[in-house]
């Protein structure tokens, strides 16, 4: 044993010397701690400081011991590791050239061999040495000495068996070999090595794929009469091999069903089937046969993978036979059953896949042929890829083009047979109990798929084809062919399928929603891009300045001249036909007025006329009235812009004639309640164009739209006619109800009872109803003898069946009639609920108005009259209903009240004749400020009232602090001095400090007319919280430069002088400060009393008395209750610091333990216990029952009249559980257990305990 030992000590000689000398340099050492480091980063740091250190040291110890360290390090416990050290040895390889292959891999094979491996160390050997060959990859050497090529593919060979750890990395290796290794040394070396794996080709997934990459590298070695050798055959894909290749294929699919990508294999496969011409047969045979003869899985999903791969490298005629087949089927079925949340749907990787075909595909045609294609893939007619498809920004051109004419001939003429059309398994089993249009599903699916791409900006697209799409929309909307007309290109294609009504409504809507687009479509043109950065987009006109839509009534004008060819759908009137002729002279009049002088204002009404033009094939009786007083609008709108003086005349003359904006305003409010966004744009482009010329009336009938006051009269007529329904209903049940037995009450009160489990809305209504309801069936069966009483006992008189029968047809027919009732009154619940979804939705928009005219006329008088029906908008708003539309109006007006006109940094300037006027509205506000009681309401009235305020002061010219404008200062200040006393006076007060706060900072001439008052509510408050809130305010002001400036002197130190009074007489009056709100006021005091101290100490000018605040504070520490820290305590040694008085330091004294605890007996200190729960994890104790000191003593069993009484009642009896006795022979184990549970009580305690524990639990038990 002795020999043994010494022999390894001999051995292990060595490697330990080269450490003892290697130890001295911990930088070295260094470097193989980083490479095994998790973070990828500082590994690689580490490889490139290694490789430099050992260039720059030249040492061969060093290089030796690194190579050792390397190849130990392959097979390294952690998996983040084996990477650095492979990369490490690899790039040692490349750098020092010295280094032989051939003694590495022999180190590889000798340090990681599997099979002399123990059974633990398996994995990691495998994957030492599989790093090892990875590292001799690396190095770029291998293919220079082919033996260590040979040697690493039969390493690779071996490990191949080890699947369970390595998969098919060994595999992926040797391929990646493979890949650079030259062609003689292939044949002359590797071949023979190979052969085996080569001949298994068609077993499993790694040897197939290995024999396409060595076909693919090597074809002049891999011959047809080597592979007839090898496989039997002279190619790979033929009818003898397709069922092999399935098979496999099958396995690789079910191995990759987690990670969701398509092997490497499948693709090799397709390439070489297009080599060998046999794309047919493995298409057919190997994936649509084969891969889907399952039900959906990981086949189904790696053969759409391959579908959207093969794409790049599939001539025309392929494209089209692949896109018309069953795997495309498969894939269209599979989007519509993976709708579903939780279903996995592959339709995202689809779209990557035809979006990366399409971007790098130069050929138009098929680029068209996949776009059409995937178009074709219908489910009852309509396509399984969304309309908005945004591969379409991909195309070309001339693509695009095509597949725009292509979409145009299918909603003219919908060839289903031509179409991919498919069902699912359910829709073809009750596929003659449904009416489907297909073709209305088709055709509502290009109309989104032409719009879609007139609204993508950034498909490639020119204006000749955005026209074609726009005229094509419009011409099918509104009108039909009668004969083909050179004129007209859209009469030359006629319908195959007649339009019905609902596709003539998805034509109308869809024109709509284009017109939209293009009136927000930005250049076509390049130029647009190479203006300056600066300047204005311009949006809705062509490329020579002309609108869009301008060209579209064109067209409907050119239209509507062709009779003979071209009918509309629904024919103008004589009157509608003059009022669209006046429309277009209007336009064509403001045309040349534009030409002189380009006006917002012109352009805007030029919109205006050919979007109402336009709204007339879509509603002509509503709009005719609107097109005539727009026209009469505009007339008027000319005639005084050129002759004012005669306009001014004619309106006195007149007198009750409106004004054309107040008429012009009605125009666009009704225009507005049209579901229309593109009406709603074009509305508040005119409006703001108009707004220099509204008018208090048309102002006016904006805000009366808005104003809360009408929703509440109607709604409150609702409840009032309804109340008194409800109140007939209830007298007539009242009357019935009396007539009825005491069961029937109950079963009354029974149904009352489930119907309360309802909401409270529909409770009530279901009650009555039920109650109504059950008096009906009540007669019924009295009427039919039906009805058990307490007399009918027997069972002789029961109902014959011509009885029965009648009974039944009785109740059916109330059952029915009831159904009925109760769908009717839902049915007008849910009319009601719409019609205010869309009163709310036309209030929104009207609030655009107000928005534009707050925005571009923030300085007109007219602005001041939308302060307070704003202010009803959101008082009323803060009250309704937790609706997200309700919600939305809300902060709408909110925002526009607080953001936009209350912080506008423009207002009126010119309030010079409404002083009176203006000052009677601040009354009004603060008088509602303060009879709110909602803060928050009360934050947005009392934001009005400073607006006001800033309205009547304006602007001073100067830095004038004592300059007013037209503000009345003492009727003012009357009104803000009642606000603050309503403040301190009442409990429940809405309003707030920080609002005058507010009033100080911004207004300081009227905080100094208030200041007096606010200085006397520190003692005066109605409560601590007034009183705390007044300190607040007051230091607030006394802060303020501005205040300081107004009273500068005398006024200032009289101030001084009034708050140090009231100051000492408030902490006079503090008292205890136990109370949270007591001690917040007393904080609140020394803040205040901290800055008073400062000031007057650093101002010589101010000569106030301290002497009685300082007695004050010097008596307040007999007050107040101290702590170690706290705002309460360092604030008033803050003040006390002013008066020369520190803060005295508290001296550190060790706590007395014993003086703490007389009465507790002095214990050991307890260690702490191995095994045992801390204190906080254990469960509480119970507490022990009271007992008589005689009892208490018995059951304690110690002596009541000594020393040892006192003693056992001041210790702590644990209550442990009871435990069961033991036999007497275990009476010494049973004493020993409780020391086991208290390790550090001495050895007699326990044991007394433990007899308490037997006399007091089990006394007198045997």
């Amino acid at each position: 044993m002795s020999a043994d030992m010494v022999a390894l000590q001999v051995k292990s000689a060595e490697p330990v010397r080269t450490a003892g000398i290697l130890q001295q340099n911990r930088e070295f050492l260094d470097f193989f701690w980083d490479l095994a480091k998790p973070d990828q980063e500082i590994r690689l740091r580490a490889v490139e400081n290694l490789i430099k250190y050992l260039k720059n040291g030249n040492n061969e110890d060093e290089l030796e011991y690194t190579v050792k360290r390397l190849v130990d390090g392959l097979a390294h416990t952690r998996e983040m590791a084996r990477p650095g050290f492979s990369l490490a040895l690899g790039q040692l390889l490349s750098s020092f050239e010295d280094l032989s292959l051939q003694n590495i891999l022999d180190r590889i094979n000798e340090k990681h061999d599997v099979q002399k491996a123990k059974k633990k160390l398996i994995r990691n050997a495998a994957f030492g040495s599989l790093f090892g060959v990875l590292a001799l990859h690396q190095s770029g050497r291998l293919c220079k000495e082919p033996l260590v090529v040979l040697g690493c593919v039969q390493l690779l060979q071996n490990l191949s068996q080890h699947k369970q750890h390595l998969k098919d990395l060994p595999t992926k290796t040797m391929m990646d070999i493979l890949t650079e290794v030259p062609e003689k040394v292939f044949e002359e070396v590797l071949l023979s090595a190979l052969q085996a794996d080569l001949a298994s080709a068609f077993k499993t997934p790694e040897q197939l794929q290995l024999l396409l990459v060595a076909l693919e590298r090597f074809p002049h070695t891999l011959k047809p009469k080597k592979l007839k050798k090898l496989l039997g055959s002279s190619n790979i894909i033929n009818n003898d091999n397709i069922s092999k290749l399935t098979e496999v294929l099958k396995m690789s699919a079910q191995s990759v069903k987690k990670e969701c990508i398509l092997p490497a294999v499948f693709l090799d496969l397709l390439k070489l089937s297009l080599k060998e011409n046999s794309f047919q047969l493995f298409w057919n045979k190997a994936i649509v046969e084969g891969m889907f003869k399952r039900q959906s899985g990981p086949t189904h999903y790696v053969s759409f993978r391959l579908l959207g791969s093969a794409l790049p490298f599939l001539s025309l005629a392929q494209l089209e036979e692949v896109l018309h087949g069953e795997v495309m089927m498969h894939y269209g079925e599979h989007v519509v059953s993976a709708q579903k949340q939780e279903r996995f749907k592959l339709a995202p990787e689809m779209d990557a896949y035809v979006s990366k075909f399409l971007e790098g595909c130069k050929d138009a045609d098929k680029q068209l042929a996949v776009m059409v294609g995937f178009s074709s893939l219908t489910h009852q007619g309509y396509p399984v890829v969304p309309s908005v498809w945004r591969v379409v920004q991909h195309l070309h051109p001339a693509a695009l083009r095509s597949y725009v004419d292509w979409l145009k001939s299918t909603f003219l003429h919908p060839r289903m047979d031509q179409l991919l059309n498919f069902s699912t398994r359910k829709q073809k089993e009750r596929q003659q109990d449904q009416e489907q249009n297909p073709s209305f599903r088709l055709r509502k699916w290009i109309l989104a798929r032409l719009t879609s791409i007139v609204d993508n900006h950034h498909v490639k697209k020119d204006e000749k084809l955005i026209m074609e799409v726009a005229r094509f929309v419009l011409f099918h909307a509104f009108f039909s062919t009668k004969k083909t007309c050179a004129d007209v290109p859209e009469t030359e294609k006629t319908l195959h399928v007649p339009l019905d009504d609902s596709t003539r409504l998805v034509l109308v809507n869809s024109f709509f929603g284009l017109l939209l687009s293009m009136h927000n479509m930005p250049l076509a043109d390049d130029t647009a891009k190479d203006q300056a950065v600066s300047h204005k987009r311009t949006l809705g006109v062509t490329a020579d300045g002309t609108l869009w839509i301008y060209h579209l009534v064109q067209y409907a004008q050119v239209l509507l001249s062709q009779p003979k060819f071209v009918q509309s759908v629904q024919a103008f009137s004589p009157e509608q036909r003059q009022a669209w002729d006046s429309m277009l002279q209007s336009v064509a009049n403001l045309k040349k007025k534009s030409k002189k002088g380009h006006s917002a204002e012109t352009s805007a009404f030029q919109q205006l006329f050919l979007l109402v033009g336009l709204h007339l094939f879509k509603a002509p009786d509503e709009l005719l009235d609107i097109m005539k007083d727009l026209q009469s609008c505009v007339d008027k709108a000319q005639e005084k812009t050129v002759k004012k003086k005669k306009k001014k005349q004619a309106s006195e003359q007149e007198g009750a004639e409106p004004e054309w904006v107040e008429v012009l305003v009605d125009i666009l409010l009704s225009l507005l309640s049209q579901p229309s966004r593109h009406i709603r744009q074009v509305c508040k482009t005119v409006f703001a164009s108009i707004c220099p010329h509204v008018t208090a009336a048309a102002l006016a009938a904006v805000l009366d739209v808005l104003d809360p006051n009408r929703d509440s009269e109607e709604d409150s007529a609702f409840v009032v006619v309804e109340n008194s329904e409800k109140a007939k209903k209830e007298k007539k049940l009242g009357k019935e109800a009396e007539e009825e037995k005491d069961e029937e009450m109950d079963e009354e009160s029974d149904t009352s009872d489930d119907d309360s489990e309802e909401e409270e809305d529909e409770a009530m209504e279901e009650q009555e109803v039920d109650q109504n309801f059950k008096m009906e069936l009540m007669k019924v069966l009295q009427q039919k003898n039906a009805l058990a009483t307490v007399e009918d006992v027997s069972d002789d008189d029961d109902l014959d069946d011509d009885a029965m029968m009648e009974l039944d047809k009785s109740l059916s027919a109330l059952f029915s009639e009831q159904k009925k009732k109760t769908q009717a009154k839902k049915d007008e619940k849910t009319k009601l609920q719409k019609e205010k979804t869309l009163v709310r939705d036309f209030k929104i928009k009207v609030l655009d108005l107000v928005e534009v005219f707050v925005a571009r006329q923030a300085g007109s008088p007219l602005i001041l009259g939308l302060v307070e029906p704003l202010l009803s908008i959101i008082e009323r708003g803060m009250s309704s209903g937790s609706e997200q539309q309700e919600q939305d109006f809300l902060r709408r007006a909110a925002d526009i009240f607080k953001n936009q006109l209350c912080r506008s940094k423009v207002y009126c300037k010119t309030a010079d004749d409404r002083q009176g006027e203006l000052h009677d509205l601040l009354h009004k506000l603060m008088e509602k400020t303060k009879k709110l009681s909602d803060s928050s309401v009360c934050l947005y009235y009392f934001s009005a009232c400073l607006y006001v305020v800033k309205v009547l002061r304006g602007a001073p010219a100067d830095a004038d602090l004592r300059f007013v404008g037209n503000l009345d200062v003492e009727r003012v200040s009357a009104i803000f001095r009642e606000a603050l006393g309503s403040f301190m006076s009442r409990r429940k007060s809405p309003l707030t400090a920080q609002m005058f706060t507010d009033l100080f900072n911004r207004f300081p001439v009227l905080c100094v007319h208030l200041l007096d008052m606010t200085v006397q509510n520190i003692i005066s408050g109605v409560r601590e919280h007034q009183q705390g809130q007044a300190c607040v305010l007051v230091l607030r002001a006394m802060q303020s430069r501005e205040v300081q400036q107004l009273m500068s002197g005398p006024p200032w130190a009289e101030l001084c002088a009034s708050v140090a009074t009231q100051l000492a007489t408030a902490l006079k009056l503090s008292g205890q400060t136990e109370s949270k709100v007591l001690r917040e006021k007393v904080v609140k005091l020394l803040e205040l009393c901290q800055f008073l101290v400062k000031h007057v100490h650093q101002q010589v000018k101010v000569s106030v008395d301290l002497e009685p605040l300082k007695r004050v504070l010097h008596s307040l520490t007999d007050d107040l209750t101290f702590k170690k820290t706290g705002s309460l305590e360092d604030t008033y040694w803050n003040v006390m610091k002013h008066f020369g008085v520190t803060k005295p330091k508290a001296e550190k004294t060790k706590p007395d333990k014993d003086a703490s605890q007389p009465t507790l007996p002095l214990q050991p200190p307890a260690k702490k216990q191995k095994g045992f729960l801390p204190e906080t994890k254990k469960r509480k104790k119970r507490e022990q029952p009271v007992l008589e000191p005689a009892m208490a003593a018995e059951t304690a069993g110690v002596d009541t009249s000594g020393p040892a009484a006192l003693k056992g009642d001041n210790k702590k009896i644990k209550n442990n559980k009871k435990k069961q006795k033991r036999p007497a022979g275990d009476a010494a184990a049973s004493q020993a257990s409780p020391a086991k549970k208290s390790k550090t009580q001495p050895e007699s305690k326990p044991v007394k305990k433990k007899k308490n524990k037997q006399k007091k639990d089990g006394g007198g038990r045997i």
